[in-house]
């Protein structure tokens, strides 16, 4: 045995890496099994190690409980097989909460039992875009509301993004042809440098492991290619908390692809992650069977934010409209709504118990639009979404829909807490019907102003609000503090 002190130290839901040297001779991502068994008291988690390029293993882990861990490595190599060690799980530090996992079924939470809600934004192939643009991209991120980034992992040939990238996943060339057996360290290494990014801006990666848009090949890789892709690509990932996978974008446009390679790829990345990350998959058109038991949550492509209350009740998971259309003003209809229609359609899906990411397309001269590239958001909808996360923020955590009347929807804690949201309906007054052993403050949120106005008085039973007869409008109802818990409201 080669046995390592016990010298590092690892912040919970860290990375701690262990890189020994090891064969490059013949092929070393096909011909060398490498794993590492962790082991905390009497639980033993099985990590699969990866070749990182130049004579160089590395096997990661993500400790999640404070304490001493141990290791131990098997190979079929005897260089890399049996070595030994130990390192200190400490406390986390500071915003650090653990990978994001489901939360009463139809919501999130972090580890740590933080909430954790979804406000994302789509930026296909920022980390293919060169150092200047993807920093300027982190900056933009810092500085928005997003929490949530959705990113390919292969390069992007489409409409505004026909830049060749710096770094491909494989060894060879478009002109000589890919060596498929032989992934490029060079490229997974660039990958994670942009994946460690956003987890320093707490941004979770919502990472798409296959989409169509290609000139490469990368769409139609052989079926051992794909398996020995997945294999690697959590291997080297999923150490990192803040990791979602998404089998695809618009997976029905894959066409050489079935619904049994579809979940093959599921079945893949859940027996390899050992840490069971978040996984589901995007549509265009047609709609991946979200019910099986390996997808965590639905990520829909829909304009139709009216369907979210029977997506919840089909597929019994939280639903998140990752793409809803897109601010901006390009020439195709999916991509040129106002940002008065995003914030409309966010708030309409989230006041329905879903939720609803952002996208912005608008032109530029050197065609850096957001949702391709990345750089600097231009659009007017991300303040009004910031807005939104923060009222969320200030409301109790898995706020349910209420059933309600007159195309008005709302989200609520019954007895507690109710935000309603009227959107193109612009009554001049409304009337709730609220517990009558509790009081009620309401108010009025211009959700484009981002102001909210408090109304004079308390509130009981059935009740008048006076409304300005404005559309966009939002009322927030809640229950003084240290009230007897009521019976349900409707609003």
């Amino acid at each position: 045995m080669n046995e390592t002190p016990a010298e590092a130290r690892v912040g919970r839901w860290d990375i701690f890496e262990l890189a020994l040297p090891g064969p490059e001779g013949g092929n070393p991502f096909t011909d060398v099994e490498f794993f590492a068994d962790f082991r905390f008291r009497n639980r033993l988690t099985r990590v699969r190690g990866f070749y990182d390029g130049d004579g160089v293993y590395k096997v990661r882990c993500m400790p999640d409980a404070e304490g001493e861990w141990t290791y131990v490595t098997h190979s079929s190599r005897p260089e890399l097989d049996g070595h030994t060690g130990a390192f200190g799980c400490v406390p986390a530090g500071a915003n650090v909460h653990g990978p994001v996992r489901v939360h009463n079924r139809f919501h999130f939470q972090y580890a740590d039992g933080a909430p954790y809600l979804p406000f994302g934004t789509t930026c296909y192939a920022w980390n293919h875009q060169g150092a200047a643009l993807e920093a300027e991209t982190l900056r933009s991120v810092a500085a928005s509301p997003f929490n949530k980034m959705r990113m390919c992992v292969f390069p992007k040939h489409y409409d505004f993004n026909r830049n060749e990238p710096e770094f491909h996943p494989f060894e060879g060339s478009l002109a000589d042809g890919w060596d498929f057996t032989r992934p490029r360290p060079d490229f997974f290494r660039h990958l994670e440098r942009c994946v460690d990014g956003l987890r320093g801006l707490g941004v979770q990666a919502d990472l798409i492991l296959f989409h169509p848009y290609d000139r490469w090949g990368y769409k139609d890789l052989p079926r051992a290619t794909e398996d020995l892709y997945l294999r690697y690509v959590v291997a080297r990932l999923a150490a990192y908390r803040n990791i979602w996978w998404s089998m695809a974008n618009e997976f029905d446009l894959m066409r050489s692809k079935s619904l049994a390679d579809w979940d093959r790829y599921f079945q893949t990345v859940q027996e390899e992650d050992p840490y069971h990350h978040l996984s589901s998959i995007h549509n265009c058109r047609d709609v991946y069977p979200h019910g099986r038991h390996w997808v965590s949550h639905v990520s829909m492509q829909s304009s139709e934010l009216h369907r979210v209350a029977e997506w919840r009740t089909a597929y019994r998971k939280p639903v998140v409209v990752d793409e809803c259309c897109y601010e901006g003003n390009i020439h195709r209809g999916w991509g040129n709504i106002t940002g008065e229609e995003m914030v409309h359609r966010i708030w309409h899906g989230v006041t329905q118990g879903g939720y609803v990411g952002h996208g912005e397309t608008y032109l530029h001269p050197e065609d850096v639009l957001w949702w391709a590239k990345g750089g600097v958001l231009h659009g007017t909808s991300p303040a009004r979404i910031g807005f939104l996360l923060g009222l969320l923020r200030g409301a109790p955590h898995g706020i349910e829909p209420l059933a309600t009347r007159s195309g008005v929807t709302c989200t609520a804690r019954e007895g507690e807490y109710y935000l309603m949201y009227f959107g193109v309906h612009r009554p001049a007054y409304w009337l709730l019907t609220l517990p009558e052993d509790r009081e009620f403050t309401v108010d009025v949120i211009d959700t484009w102003k981002m102001t909210v106005d408090r109304l004079a008085g308390r509130y009981t039973g059935s009740c008048r609000v006076d409304l300005p007869g404005m559309s966009h409008l939002a009322l927030r109802v809640m229950g003084l503090a240290g009230a007897q818990e009521p019976a349900a409201a409707r609003g």
